[in-house]
């Protein structure tokens, strides 16, 4: 019976995460409470105690040696990110990138690659993300040949070492829970390296074929222009004998009633930027809005107010305008997993919640303009988005946005960029020595980056990927009730069954394939947690490596290529690079095959099939 409980337990969620009902980390908390609740619900008869997790094992993931690992390096990232310690890279790419395709993703990828080695990958890409778009300005090229390249190269680099990924770190103490102990911090890096080598020339020779060309940028998408708003940004100025003289934009409901958004108000050369709100409006007031030319008609006919001509709206006097006083413009992402997922502006308040307005939505190759309150926002959208600069500093803490110009938004502390950089090969030296357990170091470099000033204590939260945490936090009991209860040896005695008569190599890459596919459906850590436990115990059962399918199980959970949901990375290129979903299907899945094809070997030849003596 506790086998049944727990795999329908599996099983529900599994399908939780494929439907997408609720957010991934949602999911695994509720998968940790439901296997706490039926411990106390559940009479003797139908349960063991003893084989069913109690609630100190339900919440031991919050406790967890790799949860607090995961949170340390979050915010070590964080550190080198907000002292500019990356940012000189740009540099480079724009000397040394190339002129051809190929010798740009080639020059990116060995850049971001060994960065994301050390560095937590998402924190990379959220910095090369306007770097890159940058670069992809100054040389004519379309994004959509870099980002994919971009993000596909850091996950291949997170492979290279234990604190690459959070699924490294992950797969490390389920090692040590198993019997076999902590991986240490370079113990794959020659795998890694070799696997990181031939996807780079994959990226580099065979993907450019492969990846779309879609709209060459001719500026900064952050200034406005590449989103069309020359025609849908006006100046009305408010006529004599207006209806609105006298009210203010929240009493007159003008911003409810018509399709517009009021960004600005000049009253005698005076601009007043948000919250404007509550000013109360007077005959001669200028109203700098977004909206179509028909919803300005309609404003004009009924509230009394005058088209000023549109032709003055050329590229430089619009990001004037619209960039005038303390406002300004930044594109803001949709991340995956955002609570913001299927709700519209309306809805959400955003213009409230956030003092800021969105001005056009970019889906994919798709431009929205008009009617953005009503849109159902998805992940990956770019929302174009001016308001205060207090407000795009807030932005940048949200869970889910990733405001794209952060490099101009936030003050970095360049002064401290060599401090930072000192601290993370601290804890990188201490842990390749084994002096002191990646852990401890990670937490002691978290301290010495406050210390020193590298980050505010009030930053360190905004650093943290709560919601990978709390995955992490609700998987881990799910692996300890799949352990107690049996699940395990009866899922790896059912596969030594079927598999039986395959070859070990037969065996080493059907756990490499599940994996790969499990992974783009899940998410890498539900699939470590899934697959490894079930990896070693057929490994013992087999008298075989358990660290080779160990390996196989840690590299195919990170091998997410091939839609732009199963890796967070890959979410935060689809926007910026005008990709379809299909696009990656179309690149990853050749790369995903060809992982498929030369890791399994590689493990073999490197660890060898046989158990260690």
């Amino acid at each position: 019976m506790e086998i049944v409980l727990t795999l329908a337990i599996v099983v529900g969620a599994l399908i939780c995460f494929v439907g997408e009902w609720w957010p991934v980390d949602i999911t695994a908390i509720s998968v940790a409470i439901v296997l706490m609740v039926f411990g106390q619900v559940l009479p003797e008869t139908w349960i063991d105690p003893d084989r069913w997790i109690t609630p100190a094992e339900g919440i031991s993931g919050f406790g967890n040696a790799a949860t607090i690992t995961v949170m340390a390096m979050f915010i070590l990232s964080a550190g080198i990110a907000r002292t500019g310690a990356i940012q000189v890279i740009s540099d480079f790419l724009m000397q040394r990138g190339g002129k051809t395709t190929s010798q740009q993703i080639f020059v990116l990828g060995m850049v971001v690659g060994p960065v994301t080695a050390f560095i937590n990958n998402t924190a990379v890409v959220a910095v090369f993300l306007p770097i890159v778009e940058n670069w992809c300005q100054r040389m004519g090229v379309s994004p959509s040949k870099l980002m994919i390249p971009l993000s596909y190269a850091t996950i291949l680099g997170g492979l290279m070492t234990l604190i690459g990924t959070s699924t490294n770190i992950l797969a490390s103490e389920l090692s040590a829970k198993l019997g076999y102990g902590e991986f240490s911090l370079f113990q794959f890096t020659k795998l890694g390296m070799l696997t990181f080598g031939i996807g780079m020339v994959y990226l580099s020779v065979i993907a450019p074929r492969l990846l779309p060309n879609r709209s060459v940028p001719q500026a900064s998408a952050a200034q406005g222009n590449g989103y069309g708003l020359t025609d849908y940004v006006s100046e009305v100025v408010i006529a004599p004998g207006s209806s609105l003289i006298g009210k203010t934009l929240r009493t007159s409901g003008i911003q409810r009633k018509f399709d517009l958004d009021v960004l600005e108000m000049i009253r005698n050369g005076i601009h007043f930027s948000q919250p404007v709100a509550d000013k109360i409006l007077s005959a001669g007031d200028i109203l700098l809005v977004r909206g179509s030319r028909e919803e300005l008609l309609k404003v004009q006919n009924e509230q009394g107010l005058e088209l000023l001509p549109m032709v003055k709206f050329n590229r430089e006097t619009m990001e004037a305008e619209i960039n005038s006083g303390e406002t300004q413009l930044a594109e803001v992402l949709i991340l995956a997993n955002a609570n913001l997922i299927g709700s519209t502006l309306k809805d959400l308040r955003f213009r409230q919640r956030y003092n800021a307005t969105v001005l056009a939505i970019r889906r994919g190759e798709e431009m929205v303009r008009e009617r953005l309150g009503k849109l159902p926002l998805k992940f990956g959208d770019l929302l174009l988005v001016q308001g205060p600069r207090e407000s795009f500093l807030g932005l940048q803490t949200s869970r889910d946005l990733l405001v794209m110009e952060q490099r101009e938004l936030e003050s970095l502390r360049h002064d401290k960029a060599g401090v930072a950089i000192a601290i993370a090969l601290g804890v990188i030296l201490t842990a390749a020595f084994n002096w002191m357990p990646i852990l401890v170091s990670s937490l002691a470099g978290v301290i010495l980056m406050v210390l020193t000033g590298c980050l505010k204590p009030g930053e360190l939260y905004g650093a943290v990927r709560w919601d990978i945490i709390f995955l992490l936090a609700g998987l881990i009991p799910l692996e300890a009730a799949m352990r107690k209860s049996g699940a395990t040896e009866w899922l790896a005695t059912f596969v030594v069954n079927i598999g039986g008569t395959l070859p070990s190599y037969g065996i080493l890459l059907f756990f490499f394939v599940i994996t790969l596919l499990l992974t783009e459906i899940l998410s890498n850590n539900a699939s470590v947690v899934l697959m490894l436990p079930i990896a070693v115990e057929v490994a013992r059962t087999l008298n075989l490596n358990p660290y080779a399918f160990m390996f196989a199980v840690v590299f195919a959970a990170s091998n997410s290529f091939m839609t732009p949901i199963g890796y967070q990375t890959n979410t935060m290129v689809y926007g910026p690079g005008g990709y379809k979903f299909t696009d990656f299907f179309r690149v990853g899945a050749p790369l995903s095959f060809l992982m498929a094809l030369i890791t399994p070997p590689l493990i073999i030849l490197l660890f060898g099939l046989t158990p260690p003596q």
